[in-house]
């Protein structure tokens, strides 16, 4: 993983690709835990994105259905996504993931003790990001 100086840096890289390229609102860099006041392992974002980036199949199902608007308005409606900002040469065990989503707070949803999932950032040396959903735990795909 990237040296603790580094951490720093590469949160601010990715937040304004977050904020000027994404159109992302609300973020803030966060050193500690939103649950307890223990510091987190490196810096974490929090934000909103312009829609919800992910909906679970099952979580979709039970939002459909308890929805009243036919439209899907719902399932648009944006929730608080977290961002961990990596460096493309950083190595990366299960061990250190468990920890980061061993310190998040549980997510919203319609499922009781659904893993959670977090926006992994990888910033490229030509400052390029890519962005892919982790999730703590394994999720069946979506069915087409």
């Amino acid at each position: 993983m990237a040296e603790r100086g580094y951490g720093p840096q590469l949160a601010d890289t990715v937040l304004d690709n977050l904020k000027y390229q994404h159109d992302w609102t609300e973020l803030q860099v966060r050193t500690h835990s939103s649950t307890s006041s223990e510091s987190l392992m490196r810096p974490m974002i929090s934000g909103l994105p312009p829609q919800r980036l992910y909906v679970h199949p099952d979580d979709q199902i039970a939002m459909v259905r308890a929805s009243t608007v036919p439209t899907g308005a719902l399932l648009n409606t944006p929730e608080t996504e977290w961002v961990l900002p990596t460096h493309i040469s950083e190595k990366w065990s299960l061990e250190a993931f468990s920890t980061v989503f061993d310190s998040l707070p549980a997510q919203p949803s319609t499922q009781p003790g659904r893993a959670k999932r977090i926006v992994l950032a990888v910033l490229h040396p030509d400052s390029t990001v890519v962005y892919y959903h982790l999730h703590d735990g394994i999720v069946k795909p979506r069915q087409n």
